[in-house]
C-alpha cells in the first residue's frame, strides 16, 4: 500500500493522537490547544473547526491566520530528521508542530515550549 505524502494527511485523523500522546503523559487538551494555538494563530474554536473538517495539513496550515515567529527557534530532532535543516516549508511547519507536541509529552515547561 502507497503511503499518503504527509500533506495529505488530514489534521482531523492526527489530532486525537496529539491529544492522547500527551494525556498518556499527564498533560491536557486544552494545552495541546494552547501550542497549537500559539504555532498557528487559530483561536480555539477555528482549531475545533479544523480538528472536526477534512482539512488535509497543507490546507490547515495554508488557512492559518499566521505562523509565530518564534517557530523558527523550534530545534532538535524529531522522527529522525533535525528541525532546523528540512528545507520543504510544509512539511517543517507539521515537524515543528510534532516537536511541539513532543516537548509536551515529555514534560517540558510550557513557557520553554512556546519560546517564551
Amino acid at each position: 500500500m502507497p503511503r499518503t505524502p504527509i500533506g495529505q494527511v488530514t489534521f482531523a485523523s492526527v489530532y486525537p493522537l496529539y491529544v492522547q500522546k500527551v494525556e498518556r503523559k499527564g498533560r491536557t487538551r486544552d494545552e495541546v490547544d494552547e501550542v497549537i494555538c500559539w504555532l498557528t494563530g487559530f483561536d480555539r474554536e477555528t482549531l475545533h473547526t479544523q480538528a472536526t473538517s477534512d482539512a488535509t495539513f497543507e490546507h490547515f496550515f495554508a488557512a492559518a491566520p499566521q505562523m509565530h515567529p518564534k517557530a523558527a527557534a523550534v530545534k532538535g530532532v524529531i522522527c529522525g530528521l533535525r528541525v532546523e535543516e528540512i528545507e520543504e516549508p510544509l512539511t517543517r511547519r507539521i515537524r515543528i508542530l510534532d516537536k511541539l507536541i513532543d516537548e509536551l509529552a515529555k514534560g517540558k515547561a510550557m513557557a520553554k515550549i512556546l519560546r517564551s
